[in-house]
């Protein structure tokens, strides 16, 4: 049963069972509405409470309802609200670990609501492109008032219910038994012979803020840091609706905006972005019975910008790390430079002195390769190159413990040949993060032709622990992400050859959503990095052409950031990019040494020639199985390369508007300067003919 029912003297406990958050379901939705009219009618129930079996009290809809005739079968949700709203005897809503978008409009349709001080508040509709749909824009503005609740609803960000215990949302907060307290609350309600309240009948609160000044500040704020996506002004709408012509008028007005949301570009794609998440831990060969290793302790080889980043990962979720480096001096930077960023996010109110005390204790610097003998998982993270990770990795064959996972965080070496410097292939595998990594969502997990399945498992468990979203990937040079932005930065190159600068390429694409175009992307990263990988490509790959404008650029030492010049100058300790006048005659000159004719490039021809770039070459990755599914991808550049989420990402862009024109502008790009660099790949051709999506 989905939802229980239990008497209780004379109070019925109905309690939601519907693993593992408790959705609210079609089922879930029937058994609320029985249980309460079951309590109606019998003289011995005095009150109900409400509750969730586990480890929630309710997340909200039941995803797997989606797109299925149930979702919208009645008792819908607003239904199941109005039945607690009308119900004679007192509806209480007990409130643990999670109360989320409908669960949290559940609750607000209860009498009364008590809550653990921990459990984790939202209405999270907006990260899908919605708003609430049943009540929620004007039932939380009545219970915390309008300021509070523009926030949570227009960010769709948690707060722990100790955070609300100043408001009308909860008649108490508990630390512990939050049952108990609402059963003997329940009892204590139940014997009143008085009505009990609503929120709908409740006034807004007044704030020491003017209304409109709140909603001027709330949509400039989502105009400035949810660029392109509807919802969060809709959101706004929808609550100054209910205070300017009241609560019946503003739930219309909530349902019409739900109703036009959800057929907006916008939400399709971020609930494409939902459920790609989801679908990324479905690996084939490794099911939910797959067996794990404990990973307590993990080592990490190598203190530069990425090692310490990783290492801070782990520590951030208490785990204990050993630094391992070779030498003093790059050791001691190395660990300085993590304790200066915990002390930054100190600075910046982001985590309290202690925290950062028992964060920093957690990483032991070491000059020893003897001091990993005993971590359960050892992740390499030194130069990108084959002969010193090769160093490494015979190193760690001989020292670490039987049954240690082997991770290399290389971004573009062949993981195969990295398995071969071991005698113990199946314990190897790929983790590359990005930087910086304690701050990067995305994982790359890539599956060595021999990594087995149980240590597979084991680091995407461990991902989730450490907050990470991962994708596996098969073996192939760059995985998924970088060897898609090594087309999509050919692209931009070429460019240059044929008349736009830099900063026009960076805005074009910026304009279209990206959070940094390709020139600031590679300034940022360091340029110097991409120059070894061309020169590698030079002595592997020597038909792949580049444009030499980028060499010329890094032969002057410009490398970006770091160095305080490269696409951009920037000034003394300054991250502003800034044109350059180096650049423009570096650039212009080289074009016309090359010999290539100089036009104005349009903005849509640079936003598609790099998109369809990244989406040709993702094409091919999965035409070679490197990646699982198309919303893999999608995933990889969303969480890690800045892909505009309200696009779904470049798979799901490229359907959108459909294969055909993406293939036909990619035959048209054939015949531009550089069009040799072009081919149409095999599953997109194939698609386009047939009419066909990547995605389904």
């Amino acid at each position: 049963m989905s939802v229980e029912y239990t008497e209780l003297d004379g109070v019925a406990l109905l309690t939601l069972n519907n693993p593992p958050v408790n959705g609210l379901g079609h089922a879930t939705r029937q058994g609320i509405v029985a249980g309460v009219r079951r309590a109606e009618e019998n003289p011995a129930v005095r009150a109900i409470v409400i509750t969730g079996a586990g480890r929630a009290f309710s997340g909200g809809a039941d995803i797997t309802e989606f797109n299925t005739p149930k979702a919208v079968a009645e008792p819908m949700l607003g239904t199941v609200i109005s039945t607690l709203e009308q119900c004679r005897k007192p509806v209480v809503a007990a409130l643990h670990s999670v109360a989320m978008g409908g669960g949290l409009e559940l609750a607000l349709g209860a009498h009364y609501r008590l809550a653990d001080a921990a459990t984790q508040i939202a209405l999270p509709e907006v990260k899908l492109g919605l708003l609430p749909g049943a009540g929620g824009t004007q039932r939380l503005p009545r219970a915390i008032g309008v300021e509070r609740a523009l926030r949570m609803i227009t960010t769709g960000v948690a707060v722990p219910a100790r955070q609300l215990v100043d408001t009308a949302l909860f008649e108490h907060v508990v630390d512990q038994d939050v049952l108990g307290a609402a059963l003997a609350f329940a009892r204590d309600v139940g014997a009143r012979n008085t009505a009990h309240p609503t929120l709908r009948e409740r006034a807004l609160p007044t704030g020491s803020t003017p209304s409109a000044a709140l909603y001027q500040a709330a949509r400039e704020h989502a105009a400035r840091t949810m660029k392109g996506q509807p919802a969060p002004l809709k959101c706004i709408d929808a609550i100054e609706s209910g205070e300017r012509d009241g609560f019946e008028a503003g739930l219309r007005f909530e349902r019409d905006c739900f109703m036009a949301l959800v057929a907006t570009p916008e939400s399709r794609a971020l609930r494409h972005a939902f459920f790609a998440e989801r679908a990324a831990g479905k690996i084939a060969g490794v099911g939910t019975d797959t067996p794990t290793r404990d990973i307590r302790t993990v080592g990490v080889v190598g203190a530069g910008t990425m090692g310490r980043g990783i290492a801070m990962c782990f520590a951030n979720a208490g785990v204990p790390v050993v630094l391992v480096e070779t030498r003093a001096d790059a050791l001691q930077q190395g660990h300085a430079a993590i304790d200066q960023l915990y002390r930054g996010q100190v600075a910046a109110g982001k985590l309290a002195t202690d925290q950062a005390d028992r964060r920093l204790a957690l990483i032991r610097p070491s000059l020893a390769y003897a001091d990993l003998a005993q971590a359960d998982l050892i992740v390499e993270a030194v130069f990108e190159d084959a002969t010193v990770k090769q160093n490494v990795f015979e190193q760690l064959d001989t020292l670490a413990k039987p049954g240690a996972i082997l991770a290399s965080n290389t971004s573009t070496l062949d993981l195969n040949q990295i398995a071969g410097y071991t005698r113990r292939a199946a314990d190897v595998v790929g983790m590359h993060f990005f930087s910086p990594a304690h701050v990067m969502k995305l994982l790359e997990v890539v599956r060595g032709a021999q990594t087995s399945p149980e240590v597979l498992a084991s680091v995407m468990k461990l991902a989730r622990k450490i907050g990470k979203t991962a994708v596996v990937s098969g073996v192939c040079d760059g995985f998924i992400g970088n060897r898609m932005i090594e087309q999509y930065i050919r692209q931009a190159l070429f460019m240059l050859e044929e008349g736009a600068t830099p900063q026009q390429v960076d805005q074009a694409i910026e304009a279209y959503g990206f959070a940094m175009g390709p020139f600031r992307m590679s300034d940022l990263a360091g340029n110097d990095i991409g120059w070894a990988i061309r020169k590698r490509r030079a002595r592997e790959q020597p038909d792949l052409v580049y444009a030499k404008i980028a060499d010329k650029l890094c032969e002057l030492g410009r490398f970006g950031q770091k160095t305080g010049a490269g696409w951009y100058d920037y000034a003394p300790g300054q991250r502003q990019a800034q044109p350059s006048a180096e650049v423009e005659a570096l650039v212009r000159a080289h074009a016309a040494q090359s010999g290539i004719p100089q036009r104005k490039l349009e903005d849509q021809e640079i936003v598609e020639r790099l998109l369809f770039a990244l989406v040709n070459e993702g094409a091919e990755i999965l035409e070679e199985g490197i990646a699982a599914r198309a919303s893999d991808i999608d995933i990889v550049y969303l969480t890690g390369y800045g892909y505009p989420v309200s696009r779904g990402g470049p798979m799901f862009d490229a359907d959108a508007r459909g294969l055909a024109y993406v293939r036909d502008a990619i035959l048209f790009f054939q015949t531009l300067p550089h069009g040799a660099a072009w081919r149409v790949a095999p599953r997109l051709a194939r698609l386009a003919d047939a009419g066909g999506h990547f995605n389904g």
